[in-house]
Order: C-alpha cells, then structure tokens, then sequence
C-alpha cells in the first residue's frame, strides 16, 4: 500500500527547520532501500522547505567523477571532476565547501547563471565520499554555518541510505 507523507515543518529557527526536516527525512528513507528514491526524496524536501533555493540535489560518485543524480530546479551539468568547482572540491577534500559569492570561487562551475551561492556536504559512507549534496541560492551569502551543519547532518543520515 503507498503512503501519502506530510510533514508539520516550521519556518522558525534554522536549527528547528533542519531538526524538523531531519526528522521528515529520516521518516520518508529509514525503511526504503533504493537509493535514488532517498535521494529523490531528500531533494524534494529540501527543495520545498528550504526557503531562497534555486536548485537542490546530489551528484553521486561514479568511476572517480561525480555524475548527475536526483534534484529539483534547472537541468544541470551531469558530469563533474573532482577538484573542479565548488561540488568537485567538497568530493575531492571531503569538506563542506560554504560559498558566499560563487562568481569569486576559482574554477566555478555555472550549470545556472541565476546561482549566487552556494553550500555542497560531501557525502562519506565507510571513509570514502560517495556523492555530495547540493544546494544553490539566487541570493549571495544565502548559506550560513548553521545550513553546514543542517546539511551534514542530512548527509549524514542518508549516507548509508544511498550507498
């Protein structure tokens, strides 16, 4: 039988809307072993309860580049090599990569013109970067640590779900 979700997910405090939408993820993946459908699901939350977005998904790794996967927004660029761009940096350091102002990033990668931040979580199962999440704003300085922390810790919680 299909399961119809809904989420009570509040605006309020960023630290309250990641707890909020960690939680709805957790619900909508913990018993779904597919990864594209956790991972289409992810971006789908993210993308209708993260405010000023223009573009919310993940590239996953695939044969040492990251190659296009589920997302909500533009069509985008489907292959990227590590070191390249903000996505290909986060996968190639396994760091979090907060990008204020994308157009001053060496090497940015423009899939959308509109994207004027950015913030890309690689995401790590068994020490070894699997895929990264990304997520882009029209609006410089979009991204805080507070939405790094958010967004580790979604990567976090998927990072089993999607291997």
């Amino acid at each position: 039988m299909a399961r119809m979700y809904q989420f009570d997910i509040q605006a309020g405090e960023k630290a309250e809307l990641y707890r909020d939408i960690l939680s709805a993820l957790d619900a909508l993946t913990a018993d779904e072993p597919d990864a594209v459908a956790n991972m289409a699901n992810a971006a789908a939350l993210l993308w209708q309860y993260l405010p000023d977005l223009n573009w919310a998904g993940f590239y996953r790794m695939v044969a040492g580049e990251l190659v296009l996967g589920p997302f909500q927004g533009k069509p985008a660029c489907i292959r990227i090599a590590l070191g390249a761009g903000v996505c290909g940096t986060a996968a190639a350091t396994g760091e979090t990569q907060l990008v204020a102002d994308v157009h001053a990033f060496p090497g940015h990668i423009a899939c959308d013109a509109a994207s004027a931040s950015e913030l890309v979580v690689p995401i790590v199962h068994g020490g070894v970067v699997i895929g990264v999440l990304d997520l882009d704003s029209p609006i410089p300085s979009r991204f805080d640590a507070e939405d790094a922390k958010g967004g580790e810790a979604i990567a976090a919680l998927l990072a089993a779900r999607i291997a």
